[in-house]
């Protein structure tokens, strides 16, 4: 008896053990035309494993499988391939690994695109425009940091933090003022209201089917009444 972990590894597993013994066997045959025609009867084989594909006899598909049986055979398989034997290196070979940003955010409660928003704002030409932007960013500022603390905020507070994200070249028009806390909660608490909680709704709906549940049987039994009441018979008498 052979067991698994007496076995060869399987390279592909989808393509199962009998499939890489095949292969395995048509490797020791010394015949090159032989090996040839054996190789095109198993990628045969393996496109039939692929009858879900819509590009069953695409020339893509086909290449992929002749890769696939180079990489079972572990680039042994010495045959007249139609399609280029892939680089074994490149398959082998460890991915790039990624830089992670090493940027540190001042205030992490705040975010990264803020920050970017904020050095756009810096390069803006004075007027109009730069100010409603400035008061907008300055607004964000404050509902992210009610996001975290739903304590009311000063208004000098988030001034000041605007301006240590700014470099301090950004600040608010003078006579202009922020939302006010009530402004920004306002709505999310109205929103919520609407909603109701989902246990409350849950809690509604489980009463009303039991209480439909509690009425069919009374309404059976009405039916039932009314069916075995005697019906009232017509007698025709004969003139």
């Amino acid at each position: 008896m052979e067991y698994n972990s007496q076995r060869s590894k399987l390279v592909i597993p989808e393509y199962g053990r009998n499939l890489q013994k095949m292969i395995e066997l048509i490797t020791t045959i010394e015949d090159r035309n032989k090996r040839t025609q054996l190789a095109y009867l198993i990628v045969d084989i393996m496109a039939q494993l692929h009858t879900q594909s819509k590009e069953k006899d695409s020339d893509d598909l086909r290449n992929r499988l002749w890769d696939h049986l180079h990489i079972i055979s572990e680039f042994k398989l010495d045959v007249d391939s139609p399609y280029p034997v892939p680089d074994k290196e490149v398959l082998t070979k460890s991915p790039k690994r990624l830089s992670y940003p090493k940027h540190r955010m001042r205030y992490a409660h705040h975010g990264k695109n803020i920050e970017l928003i904020i050095d756009k704002a810096i390069h803006f030409e004075d007027g109009p425009e730069k100010d409603a932007f400035v008061k907008n960013i300055a607004n964000q500022l404050k509902k992210s940091y009610l996001t975290w603390n739903r304590d009311s905020v000063d208004d000098d507070l988030i001034i000041a933090q605007l301006g240590e994200l700014s470099h301090f070249m950004l600040k608010i028009p003078d006579g202009e003022q922020l939302q006010t806390t009530s402004e920004i909660l306002g709505p999310q608490k109205k929103k919520n209201k609407q909603q109701g909680n989902p246990n409350q709704q849950q809690g509604k709906q489980n009463k009303q089917n039991q209480q439909k549940k509690q009425n069919q049987p009374n309404q059976q039994n009405q039916q039932k009444k009314k069916f075995n009441q005697p019906q009232n018979q017509h007698r025709w008498k004969s003139k």
